[in-house]
């Protein structure tokens, strides 16, 4: 395992909403924080397995739908509580990641911190960019994250920030 923490952005940016994690992720990578490693994701469970298993900290951002409001701001922690089923309903996936992440509990092979974070979606055809309420609820989902990423920096060994 690496020292560097891993912030997984999921998604399609060519099916609206589905884009989030991907342009999640390509903001973090921009703010360029010490001791993040950036990945983006079309959501293939085993491709993200693989990538997690080299980091004892995963975020992972991915866009929702769970039935809440639209534009909610989401945190789970997989290690610790069971990620309810409906979460990704859209997910084209047979594999995605609540299967990998099922899987990798199984195995007892999910990182030490295993976090999930998401917007409630509300469009998920084939478009490009994110709905009005999903673009307001960025700029929380985005400072959560960094919050999270910063903390989780800071228990890391000095050589690896």
């Amino acid at each position: 395992m690496t020292g560097a923490i891993l912030l997984a952005g999921v998604g399609n940016e060519y099916r609206s909403d589905d884009g989030l994690g991907i342009f999640a992720a390509r903001e973090i990578r921009r703010r360029n924080i010490p001791g993040v490693q950036v990945q983006e994701f079309n959501g293939e469970g085993t491709a993200m397995m693989e990538a997690w298993e080299k980091h004892n900290s995963v975020i992972i951002v991915d866009a929702i739908s769970s039935g809440a409001a639209i534009g909610d701001v989401r945190r789970l922690d997989a290690v610790n509580e069971e990620i309810p089923a409906d979460f990704f309903r859209y997910s084209s996936h047979a594999f995605g990641i609540l299967e990998a992440i099922a899987m990798a509990r199984q195995l007892h092979r999910l990182p030490e911190t295993l976090l999930l974070y998401g917007i409630e979606g509300k469009h998920f055809d084939v478009g490009i960019g994110l709905t009005d309420a999903v673009l307001r609820s960025m700029p929380a989902l985005l400072s959560h994250i960094e919050d999270e990423l910063r903390q989780l920096c800071n228990h890391l060994p000095k050589a690896a920030r």
